[in-house]
C-alpha cells in the first residue's frame, strides 16, 4: 500500500490540547451565561433529512448544504436496470442520489425538533446547542466548511422581553470573554419589507436583503449593481443609495427612517419595535455606546421576520462574531404554526481566532496534575499508587509515570507537563512512611511523613 500524506479535509481542522482548552474556554463563557438565563441543553444529529433543510436559507444559503449520498450506487444500478439518466435533471438526479444532508444550522434542526416533540415540551421553551455545523464554502480566512454555532433560542412567545435578554446575553457573554469595542447592530425585517414597499420593489425583498447581506464585503457600488441586474429601477436604486448613505453618516437614523416609512405600515410596526427593545435596555443601565440601530443590516436567511442583530467588533477585520433574530412562524414548514421564535448564535471558530489575534486567552496551562509521582520500580509504583487513588477520591489532580525510566526523562516530562509538585516515594520512603515533595515553581524540597502530607491536605491517613 503506498503511503498518504496525512491531512484534513479543506476547510476543516485538528484542535490539539491547547487549542481545546481556549476553545473549552469559550464554550463554558458562553455555557454558563446561557444556563443562567435559563437556557436549556439540547442536541440534535449531525444528518438531517435533506427536506428539512432545502428551502430555509434562500437560494444562496441551498447551494452550501453538503449533501450525503445515499448507500449504494444509484447511478449503477440504474444503468443496470436500463434507465434514461438524461431523462431526470440534475435537482431530480439529486433527490434520486442523495436523500440526507449535513446541519448547515442549529435553527432549522431545532424548529422540527419542536415539532416533532411539542407535546413534551413546555412553552415558552428555552434551548441552547452547541454543535458543529457543515457548509460546502470556500474557506477563507474566519471561514471554514466544519465549525460550532453556540445558540440559544426561545420559542412559543413573541414578546420583545426575549429580544431584550438575548441582547444582554450577548452583551454579558463578551464581556465575559474580554471582546473590546465589540458592537451589537440591530434592525428589523419589517423596516426592510417597508423598504422595499416604498421604493416600489416588495416583490424583490429576497434580492434586497441577500444584496444589503454583502454590503460590508463589496461596498455600496457593488450592491446597487448586483441590485440593478436583479430588474431595480433607477428611482428604487436611487432611495437606497440615500438610504445606505444616511447609514454610514448619521449617529442616529431612526429620525430618518420614521420619516422615509411614514407611510407604510409594516416598517412603522419594525420601529416600533425597535423603539421598544432600545428604551428597555436604556431603562436596565444597558450601555448606549455598545448598540447601533442599522438599517442596512438584512441577515440573510429567508426565515427572519422581526428584529435582527449582528455583533462585530469595528476595524478588526473579523466580519461577525454573533448574531441572530426574530422568526415568526419558522415551525410552519413542518405542520405547527403560529410558533414564534428568537434566537441568537455565537461564532465560536470566528470568536477563536479574534481573541488569538487580540490576545484575550488566559495563559495555557497543560497542567494535567498538581501531584505527579515518579516511578521507581513495582513496589514503589504499588504504593504511589495507592496514595494516587486516595487523592483523586478527593477531586486532585495526580497521576504517575507509567514507566519506571531514567529519573532525569520523568522530570523533564514533569517539567513539560507544567505539574505544581513533584513527589518521590522510592524504598526509604516506604520503610519510613515518607514521601519526597518537590514544588516544581520555587525548587524547594522536603520530605515529611505520608500521615502528615494527608493532613496538610485535610485528609485523614
Amino acid at each position: 500500500m503506498s503511503q498518504q500524506k496525512p491531512s484534513a479535509p479543506r476547510g476543516m481542522r485538528d484542535f490539539g490540547p491547547e487549542e481545546m482548552f481556549r476553545r473549552n474556554y469559550i464554550f463554558s463563557t458562553i455555557r454558563k451565561t446561557f444556563e443562567k438565563y435559563g437556557f436549556l441543553p439540547l442536541e440534535t444529529p449531525a444528518m438531517e433529512k435533506l427536506e428539512t433543510l432545502t428551502g430555509k436559507y434562500g437560494e444562496e444559503g441551498d447551494r452550501l448544504i453538503f449533501k450525503v449520498l445515499n448507500s449504494g450506487d444509484f447511478l449503477k444500478a440504474a444503468r443496470e436496470k436500463g434507465i434514461d439518466l438524461s431523462q431526470y435533471n440534475s435537482l431530480q438526479l439529486v433527490k434520486h442520489i442523495s436523500e440526507r444532508a449535513m446541519r448547515y444550522d442549529l435553527t432549522v434542526p431545532f424548529a422540527r425538533y419542536v415539532v416533532q416533540y411539542h407535546h413534551q415540551l413546555t412553552f415558552p421553551f428555552k434551548r441552547y446547542q452547541i454543535q458543529p455545523v457543515w457548509r460546502a464554502d470556500n474557506p477563507q480566512k474566519g471561514r471554514y466548511r466544519e465549525f460550532y454555532q453556540c445558540d440559544a433560542d426561545v420559542v412559543g412567545s413573541p414578546s420583545l422581553i426575549n429580544e431584550v435578554e438575548l441582547i444582554l446575553i450577548l452583551h454579558e457573554t463578551l464581556t465575559a470573554l474580554d471582546i473590546p469595542g465589540f458592537k451589537i447592530y440591530l434592525n428589523n425585517r419589517k423596516i426592510l419589507a417597508g423598504m422595499a414597499s416604498v421604493i416600489g420593489a416588495s416583490d424583490k425583498l429576497t434580492a434586497l436583503t441577500i444584496a444589503l447581506d454583502k454590503l460590508d464585503k463589496i461596498g455600496h457600488e457593488k450592491v446597487l449593481e448586483e441590485l440593478s441586474n436583479n430588474g431595480f429601477d433607477n428611482n428604487a436604486l436611487a432611495a437606497l443609495n440615500d438610504l445606505m448613505q444616511a447609514a454610514s453618516t448619521q449617529n442616529d437614523v431612526m429620525p430618518f427612517l420614521r420619516s422615509f416609512l411614514q407611510a407604510d405600515e409594516l416598517g412603522m410596526k419594525g420601529i416600533e419595535e425597535i423603539d421598544f427593545v432600545i428604551n428597555t435596555l436604556n431603562s436596565l443601565g444597558f450601555p448606549d455606546d455598545c448598540i447601533s440601530v442599522d438599517m442596512t443590516l438584512a441577515r440573510g436567511l429567508d426565515y427572519y421576520t422581526g428584529c435582527i442583530m449582528e455583533v462585530k467588533v469595528p476595524d478588526s477585520g473579523y466580519g461577525s462574531i454573533a448574531g441572530g433574530g426574530r422568526y415568526d412562524d419558522l415551525t410552519g414548514i413542518f405542520g405547527m404554526s403560529g410558533l414564534s421564535g428568537v434566537g441568537v448564535s455565537f461564532g465560536a471558530d470566528r470568536l477563536y481566532d479574534l481573541m488569538m489575534a487580540l490576545n484575550l486567552f488566559p495563559p495555557f496551562a497543560e497542567n494535567r496534575y498538581t501531584y505527579f509521582f515518579l516511578n521507581f520500580g513495582s513496589d514503589e509504583s504499588l504504593r504511589c499508587m495507592q496514595m494516587i487513588q486516595k487523592l483523586r477520591s478527593h477531586q486532585i489532580k495526580c497521576g504517575i509515570y507509567p514507566d519506571s525510566v531514567k529519573i532525569k526523562k520523568q522530570m523533564e516530562y514533569a517539567d513539560k507537563m507544567h505539574v505544581s509538585f513533584v513527589c518521590t516515594i522510592g524504598s526509604d520512603e516506604i520503610s519510613n512512611q515518607t514521601i519526597g515533595i518537590k514544588n516544581m515553581q520555587t525548587g524547594e524540597q522536603r520530605t515529611i511523613t505520608q500521615s502528615a502530607f494527608f493532613n496538610e491536605l485535610g485528609l485523614l491517613s
